[in-house]
């Protein structure tokens, strides 16, 4: 398998600087993330800052992990480690010949991507924390803690998984939560219901009986998010053959919702998510105080009900 590095780079107004693949390398034509392969001894930030350096005539200064995951080709095998880059000295520069762009993050067309490079994109446009809705029976209390999670300067994405709510209590809740709070379609994930969430136009939050269940992707990419349940390899390559957006993965920890689940802890969570092709959120007896550590195991962020947005 050969060990590729690439850079994520933002600029001031919010734009993702991509480069194109010049005729006759593999994958000709197609935009990608700049970087290259790790020579024997490098470390990724060392290969990064090596090919950034002679492709683009900048100094970096500071990195962090995105993503990294495993991808098959027909013609080879890769690792492709993901970094953003935090921090740079000079103006990229076209040194070797390939084409350059700048284009905002939500105007990315990842049809003209390399295959491995989409889950960087989404990658990118995800935030690192995924909130879920307490469990309740009240209307008003889900729109509270609907308010409160908005509110939240850190924009997580939202979750609304009420299990006691009929689809008419749901569905008022949604409208309630985009058309009055006015919560952004983009942010908001409901838990299960495909037909509601096509109808709204919102998210959908699949769980792992779900995922055995569907043949393709339920709902049209662009705006509508589709999550994952997942508690194994085998779930989290069914999210990837469904082409979801991401997992969430756990539990990492014990919990008092679940007992007598058996927890992953950080070190089989780490395990399973090297060998995800997707972004992946840690769930399971975590809290904000952990987004390094799930970070460290190579996750998204994390994912919670009571620890994030209390009501």
């Amino acid at each position: 398998m050969i060990e590729v590095a690439a850079g994520a780079l933002t600029d001031a107004n919010g734009r993702v600087l991509l480069m194109q693949r010049k005729p006759g390398t593999h994958l000709a034509g197609t935009w990608e993330f700049p970087g290259g392969k790790l020579e024997p001894g490098e470390s990724i930030e060392q290969a990064l800052a090596r090919e950034l350096r002679e492709e683009l005539g900048i100094d970096t200064r500071a990195f962090e992990l995105l993503i990294s995951l495993p991808w098959c080709y027909p013609e080879k095998s890769i690792r492709l480690h993901a970094l953003r880059v935090t921090g740079w000295r000079g103006e990229p520069r076209a040194h070797e010949g390939h084409p350059l762009r700048w284009v905002p993050l939500d105007r990315i067309d990842t049809d003209e991507m390399p295959a491995a490079d989409r889950p960087i994109v989404t990658a990118l446009r995800l935030p690192p924390r995924y909130a879920i809705s307490p469990a309740t029976s009240n209307v008003e209390a889900a729109l509270a803690w609907l308010r409160k999670a908005s509110r939240d300067g850190r924009a997580p994405l939202l979750q609304l998984r009420l299990p006691e709510f009929d689809r008419a209590m749901l569905r008022n809740t949604l409208r309630t939560a985009l058309d009055q709070i006015a919560i952004p379609r983009d942010r908001l994930l409901v838990n299960a219901d495909i037909e509601l969430a096509r109808e709204l136009g919102v998210g959908v939050h699949l769980r792992a009986a779900q995922l055995r269940e569907l043949h393709a992707r339920p709902l049209p990419h662009g705006g509508q998010w589709v999550g994952a349940s997942c508690h194994d390899i085998r779930e989290l390559e069914l999210a990837v053959k469904l082409d979801a957006d991401f997992a969430v993965l756990g539990p990492v920890n014990q919990t008092a919702s679940h007992p007598h689940a058996a927890p992953l802890g950080w070190r089989g969570f780490e395990t399973l998510t090297f060998d995800a092709r997707l972004p992946v959120y840690a769930l399971g007896g975590v809290s904000a105080d952990d987004l390094d550590r799930a970070r460290a195991a190579g996750a998204q962020g994390v994912a919670g009900i009571s620890a994030f947005a209390r009501a």
